[in-house]
């Protein structure tokens, strides 16, 4: 199951608190940022993710894939992968995953520019740095199987979540 050539898609900055989307026009040129989840549980979390497609007539997802600067992989790496696997079986959507190194940084970096203050920083960092992601993503021609190729389980398992920081 891969992507279609054309149709929204939504990009996804994980978090085990709270996961920031950001969609794409149907031609694929242009991210914005949506809107910023806090997680609440499996079946919550997944009627959300559900929802969230359809709303956005979503055809695939983006997932960002937190890196080592060295490229290595870490337990939010692996957490990551597991959610982006969770989220295709949820939706039934296509799902890559995507280089996110360094997007949150630039995202926070973006917002101090424009002068935001500190609350609003961080209400709106995970959904900036989604939309840096999805825009990246983008940008490279939307290469069919990201850093992987495109997940497809059907595993409805979701990935733990926790109460600590993001």
């Amino acid at each position: 199951m891969g992507f279609s050539t054309s149709g929204p898609l939504l990009g996804i900055d994980f978090g085990t608190v709270r996961v920031g989307l950001s969609v794409c026009d149907p031609d694929r040129i242009v991210a914005s940022p949506l809107e910023t989840y806090t997680r609440k549980g499996a079946s919550a979390d997944a009627a959300y993710f559900i929802g969230v497609v359809a709303q956005q007539r979503a055809v695939g997802l983006v997932v960002g894939l937190p890196l080592h600067s060295s490229g290595e992989e870490s337990d939010k790496s692996r957490e990551a992968r597991a959610f982006a696997a969770w989220l295709a079986g949820v939706t039934n959507r296509p799902v890559v995953l995507w280089d996110e190194r360094f997007t949150t940084s630039l995202a926070q970096d973006a917002m101090i520019g424009a002068k935001l203050n500190r609350k609003k920083r961080k209400e709106r960092v995970d959904r900036v740095a989604a939309q840096m992601i999805l825009q990246a993503f983008l940008d490279a021609g939307c290469p069919p199987g990201g850093s992987d190729a495109v997940l497809t389980d059907t595993s409805h398992d979701p990935p733990a979540t926790d109460t600590g920081p993001n």
